[in-house]
């Protein structure tokens, strides 16, 4: 059996091949709280906020109950004379009610299990790494507690296992850098950078696996983008991290960014064989463009933070 969140919430059979799907919302809300909550008692005053929030009927208690033996029917149960024994999946207790897993398993479990493998492995053997988190990630079905509402237990899970998949898909990008294979996931990198355009790390993956790629240019490009996008949405100027990646780009000074694991050198990019001078020149004077961009950039960078100590001291002097 197992219980499967990294999704819409479902029961999977293995041996049968069964899915059993809650079919109303609030049974969807209490399977997830339960299975967020597997071998914790629960209260049935928090699973009561879970299923109607600052809006419970008037006869909460008995409505939960009524929900809880829908929830025990659903449940499978050993088939007659199949010799195997039986399992109270969802026990009462003086206190609440407790989902009780017994051998079954979840998708989240397994997930941050091949997360972590695949994590450990980056170091040693980094296309293992990837291939190994590419299995944790496939595991994901759709937002995590998808349609189970949206009650405290299940939002707050919700949002950890969001972030722990961005952190699996970062360490996935970075474990196939590493292996030499950034003209792979340049694609899936431009396409994270448009669905989370405030994280920092998608850019500068995106901008090492383009450099790699020989597409500095494309690569500087990048950093651009992101800057103007945190300065418009945040407020805020890029991370050092992301400003070094980007220096380092620029002046062609980073072996990480450059080469992949296992190289010596540091080779500046060259355009392709064969290319003619009248590409060559237009590549140089897109680069020269673009340093020019980054430095007047910086320097009114310079200007804003001067001004602001100018106006903070003002201000303390008028005090």
């Amino acid at each position: 059996m197992k219980f499967r969140i990294l999704g819409p919430v479902q029961i999977f059979d293995e041996r049968t091949g069964v899915l059993i799907v809650p079919a109303g919302a609030k049974q969807r809300a209490l399977l997830s709280a339960l299975v967020v909550k597997a071998g914790q008692v629960v209260s049935a005053d928090r699973l009561v906020d879970e299923l109607w929030s600052e809006h419970p009927p008037a006869n909460a208690a008995n409505a939960l109950q009524a929900h809880v033996a829908r929830l025990r029917r659903l449940l499978p149960v050993p088939a007659p004379g199949s010799g195997e024994p039986h399992h109270e999946w969802l026990a009462t207790s003086p206190l609440g009610y407790v989902l009780r897993l017994g051998d079954a398993g979840t998708d989240a479990r397994q997930f941050h299990r091949l997360a972590a493998e695949g994590r450990e492995l980056a170091r040693t053997d980094p296309g293992r790494s990837a291939d190994v988190l590419r299995r944790a990630l496939e595991l994901w079905r759709g937002p995590a507690l998808q349609g189970s509402g949206r009650g405290t237990i299940c939002s707050v899970e919700a949002s950890l296992l969001e972030e722990s998949r961005l952190v699996a898909l970062e360490s996935l990008y970075d474990a196939c850098l590493r292996a030499g294979r950034a003209g792979e996931i340049t694609g899936e990198l431009e396409e994270l950078t448009a669905a989370h355009p405030l994280r920092e790390r998608f850019y500068e993956l995106l901008m090492t696996a383009l450099y790699r790629c020989g597409r500095q240019a494309e690569a500087l490009r990048v950093y651009d983008r992101a800057r103007r996008r945190l300065v418009h949405d945040l407020g805020v100027e890029p991370g050092p991290v992301l400003r070094d990646r980007m220096e380092a780009i620029l002046h062609h000074q980073d072996p990480t960014a450059a080469l992949p694991v296992g190289s010596t050198a540091v080779r500046p990019v060259r355009a392709p064989a064969g290319e003619d001078g009248a590409n060559v020149r237009l590549l140089h004077a897109e680069l020269a463009s673009l340093r020019s961009h980054v430095e007047r950039l910086t320097r009114e960078q310079q200007d804003l933070v001067c001004r602001l100590e100018a106006l903070t001291a003002a201000r303390a002097a008028g005090a």
